[in-house]
């Protein structure tokens, strides 16, 4: 299923993302630095999306409180519901 979140707090704009048959696929961040989007979203893609949830959540930018990272992890878990 295609999934798009709007992130707080962060310069990236939209997340787009698919998840099937538990599995984070096709990761999309718009806005933002596009080499760190460009990493995220490799690394993200084909893992579970309690992988990508554990390793991304919580990671600050500089003093905010979170980041594009961060915003990534939120946007799986909403869409799985937790």
């Amino acid at each position: 299923m295609h999934y798009t979140y709007t992130p707080t707090g962060v310069h990236s704009k939209s997340i787009e993302f698919d998840i099937e048959e538990n599995i984070v696929k096709n990761v999309k961040i718009i806005g933002g630095c596009d080499g760190n989007n460009q990493g995220m979203a490799a690394l993200a893609e084909g893992r579970t999306t309690e992988d990508v949830i554990r390793l991304l959540s919580g990671i600050p930018c500089g003093k905010k409180p979170t980041s594009c990272p961060d915003q990534l992890a939120k946007a799986v878990a909403q869409a799985i519901g937790k």
